[in-house]
């Protein structure tokens, strides 16, 4: 199987400029660059199939950059709904480092600045440089455009695939790239710098998208409960990771070990015959997590994510730290509490329970636990002893609802 076979056989390519790239790509050597704007101060785990195919192609002997946009981040690349918010310049220059330092301690690509080149532009020599080489009916044409020009596009916008353009033509110049890739809906933006190079330079060049990984139901994948995944650990814990890989769906686990993982074929396939005959076992969601919090945040990084998983829900939590706990479950709704109090009581005071009277039916249907601990006694108290490390308690209220009560001394 060559490197462009596997590829498509993982799912992760979508469309291609000129079928000339197929055998570029498995000869190696080319020179190529992929883009993502400084919105945020990291990457999530949507841009992770993206990244994970340029790494793919660099081990394959290719040559990869990584462009962040200072400049084009200024503009914003058009939504399709709704024009994005502006971002000061102070905000794009903090997000550009954090974000280097981040894809250069995972992924070891060369970063850009795209500032660097467009923020040297007049005006004037704009429309004139680079203005001239694009017709109105062609930019009209490109769907991130068309799917605007019913509630409106503004000129900020409609300029961003010029911009978007200059950077190819920028990085073929000066950097010798030939080759840029992105997500199926960065089609229209890098055929355009394609055709930029061939208008300018008379060079051919080439341009490769992937499709987009989502859900089941088509909405994008790399969000828990409305909250992004970031590769990120301070921002999103290796266990917080672990829990969302293990609850993927189960008809896209197979799918997301293709596309995100770096395991062989014949692995794959094994763990796909597995799922299939025992999907309760969840071997595919385990070691989906496993290869991508190993390749992100390493091999202890997964292990501490494991002994928590198993720990929290089991006799073993009381092994765990506290502030560990706390990390992890920073996103559940949490309370601090000074004194030891009857269980009723609390459930009522911390809005765990409406009524004491739905407190007292909840105890004693046993739909309360406390540290993985059942209460079936109204008369209960709650008191440093049940807790973990006499600081922290997690209390369960039915199967899926999780509270963080945090003990603080007077």
């Amino acid at each position: 199987m060559t490197l462009f076979e596997e590829l498509t056989w993982r799912g992760l390519i979508d469309n291609i400029t000129d079928p000339e790239l197929e055998k570029k790509i498995n000869e190696g050597g080319l020179t190529f660059y992929i883009g993502t704007d400084p919105t945020g101060d990291s990457l999530h785990i949507g841009h992770y199939s993206t990244f994970s195919m340029a790494f793919r192609l660099k081990k394959a002997g290719h040559n990869p950059i990584l462009l962040v946009g200072g400049g084009t981040g200024l503009i914003g690349d058009p939504k399709p709904s709704a024009e994005r918010p502006m971002i000061t310049k102070e905000q794009l220059d903090y997000n550009y480092k954090k974000l280097r330092q981040q894809v250069e301690n995972i992924f070891g690509f060369e970063v850009v600045n795209n500032y660097d080149w467009l923020g040297e532009i007049h005006f004037i020599d704009y429309l004139r440089d680079y203005g001239k080489f694009f017709n109105l009916n062609y930019m009209l044409n490109k769907e991130t455009v068309k799917s605007r020009l019913d509630i409106g596009i503004t000129y900020t916008e409609f300029s961003y695939m010029i911009l978007q353009s200059i950077d190819f033509l920028h990085l073929h110049e000066n950097k010798k790239c030939n080759l840029q890739i992105g997500g199926s809906d960065q089609w229209g933006n890098i055929t355009s710098g394609v055709e930029l190079i061939r208008k300018k330079t008379g060079n051919v060049v080439y341009g490769l998208t992937m499709p987009l990984i989502t859900k089941a139901d088509g909405t994008k994948f790399g969000k828990s409960e409305g909250k992004a995944i970031w590769l990120d650990k301070e921002k999103t814990t290796s266990y917080e990771m672990y829990q969302f890989f293990l609850n993927s769906e189960d008809s896209k686990v197979i799918e997301y070990l293709k596309k995100l993982t770096f395991l062989p074929v014949s692995e794959i396939e094994e763990l796909e015959k597995k799922h299939l005959e025992h999907p309760e076992y969840r071997e595919a969601h385990k070691a989906l997590a496993c290869e991508v919090i190993t390749f992100l945040h390493g091999k202890e990084e997964y292990e501490k994510a494991v002994q928590m998983s198993e720990a929290l829900f089991s006799d073993k939590i009381f092994t765990l730290k506290a502030n560990d706990i706390i990390d992890n479950f920073k996103d559940v709704p949490s309370f601090t509490f000074t004194n030891s109090s009857l269980l009723v009581d609390l459930l009522v005071e911390k809005n765990i329970c409406s009524s004491k009277r739905e407190a007292r039916e909840m105890i004693t249907s046993g739909a309360i636990t406390i540290n993985n601990v059942k209460f079936t006694d109204i008369e209960a108290m709650i008191s440093q002893e049940n807790l973990v490390e006499n600081k922290v308690a997690i209390i369960r209220k039915g199967k899926k609802k999780y509270y963080l009560g945090i003990y603080e001394s007077i």
